[in-house]
């Protein structure tokens, strides 16, 4: 028993998280009572879709470094972390992948967790910890503990177990050395709670309703038949007539041939249609609860029906504003804390996501707003450029305006001016 171990003992709130499933294991199928020979034929199309879209939105936001000024927030030269998050966090992921693991375990397991690896540096005052690189621990191999004994020297606080499963040691760190990213959907504020553990019924319809048409489709799309017979035939003989009927009928190579019916025998098929049982609408408007959920919008399941080109714009406006939003915010507020130093934090720097990227509109309408901003005032042409893609010219860091365009106080002053020029060369 190592030292972790027996210290556990004695402490009496571990939160543990609600015991999770992977959609593709055993388990899972199980829990849902269904039984497969494949696991890539388990799969919610709904659910992957809204993980494949929040991982991804996350994952293509560039993480910028800014300051806040006297003069507004500024553009500044990067720290050596926020290098490292623009590169490479670790040996082994690029920056878009890294934060796409981190999303995707957030709304899968309700939680992500990343490892803040340190190293101590001497220098002429002593020395001190940098930050090394940053590593994702998978979520299920994570158990959050608090120390309300005191154990480790600070009552109260969280700290993280990680338990490798390769090699089954647990490590101890200190919650200053794991940034904590959970779902909106939490009672006590440490742990988020999935949406999967929220919705098993709604996504164990989806689960039915996509093994129910494999299995309609391995049957050649054909109904279920009753055979009707006279006479009596004993289990061997009329297990053996029905697999001759089977062998005609299943799979999509006998679809639409002929069934030898032998005489005194009637095949009357079930005619049961997926029109009348609704089965398309039902399994339409599941997808739109699981989506929904989620907050990803309806064109972003491929569901134009109630769409325009313009909604679909509102739509993705709306998708920024009610789902990536949040998540954003939650995001930059755990990075600044738990990677910038106090005095960096008192001095205004902070990590800010390039939300734009989510907003742009096409190459005219994204020139002629940019061209507004500098014409007006609003923006340095050099900024304009970077927007484009352009570098920076000389003399593009000054702002320009319309010369036409006075203060609103000063109205009317140009005409008593011309008065009183006028009374001057009269007398």
């Amino acid at each position: 028993m190592n030292v972790f171990s027996r210290i556990a003992k004695g402490i009496k709130n571990a939160i543990v998280p609600e015991k999770t499933v992977d959609m593709q294991s055993k388990e899972l199928l199980e829990w849902l009572g269904i039984s497969s020979t494949s696991k890539q034929l388990v799969s919610e199309v709904t659910y992957f879709t809204c993980l494949k879209m929040l991982s991804e939105t996350l994952g293509k936001m560039p993480l910028k470094f800014r300051q806040d000024t006297d003069k507004g927030v500024q553009r500044v030269k990067s720290n050596k972390v926020h290098m490292l998050l623009r590169t490479r966090p670790n040996a082994l992921m690029t920056p878009s992948i890294f934060w796409a693991t981190v999303e995707q375990n957030r709304n899968h397991y309700g939680n992500a967790y990343v490892w803040i690896r340190r190293k101590y540096k001497r220098d002429k005052f002593g020395g001190s910890y940098e930050i090394q690189d940053l590593w994702v621990m998978p979520s299920n191999d994570v158990q959050v503990v608090i120390d309300d004994q005191g154990f480790f020297g600070a009552k109260g606080r969280l700290w993280y177990r990680y338990t490798d499963k390769y090699s089954s040691e647990q490590y101890v760190f200190n919650s200053d050395d794991v940034m904590h990213f959970k779902t909106s959907y939490s009672f006590d504020g440490i742990l988020g709670i999935p949406v999967k553990e929220i919705l098993k019924s709604t996504i164990e319809s989806g689960l039915e309703s996509q093994t129910f048409m494999n299995n309609l489709y391995k049957s050649g799309l054909t109904a279920k038949a009753a055979l009707e017979y006279t006479g009596e035939l004993d289990k061997k003989a009329e297990e053996k007539l029905v697999e001759g009927f089977e062998r005609f009928a299943n799979g999509s190579k006998n679809a639409g041939k002929i069934i030898p019916v032998p005489l005194g025998m009637k095949l009357v098929p079930l005619d049961i249609k997926l029109t009348d049982s609704q089965f398309f609408e039902l399994k339409k408007f599941n997808a739109l609860q699981i989506a929904g959920a989620f907050g990803i919008k309806p064109n972003q399941l491929n569901n134009y029906e109630k769409s325009s080109y313009s909604n679909s714009e509102m739509q993705q406006l709306s998708f920024y504003v009610d789902t990536v939003l949040f998540i954003l915010k939650q995001y930059e507020e755990e990075l600044n804390y738990k990677l910038l130093s106090k005095e960096e934090i008192e001095q205004g720097y902070h990590f800010k996501f390039n939300e734009k990227v989510l907003l742009r509109t096409d190459s005219k309408t994204q020139m002629e707003i940019l061209a507004q901003g500098v014409n007006n005032g609003l923006i340095r042409p050099n900024e304009g450029r970077d927007e484009l893609g352009y570098p920076a010219d000389e003399g593009g860091d000054k702002l320009f305006m319309n010369g036409n365009y006075i203060p609103i106080t000063d109205v009317g002053k140009q005409y008593n001016k011309k008065k009183n020029n006028s009374k001057k060369g009269g007398e």
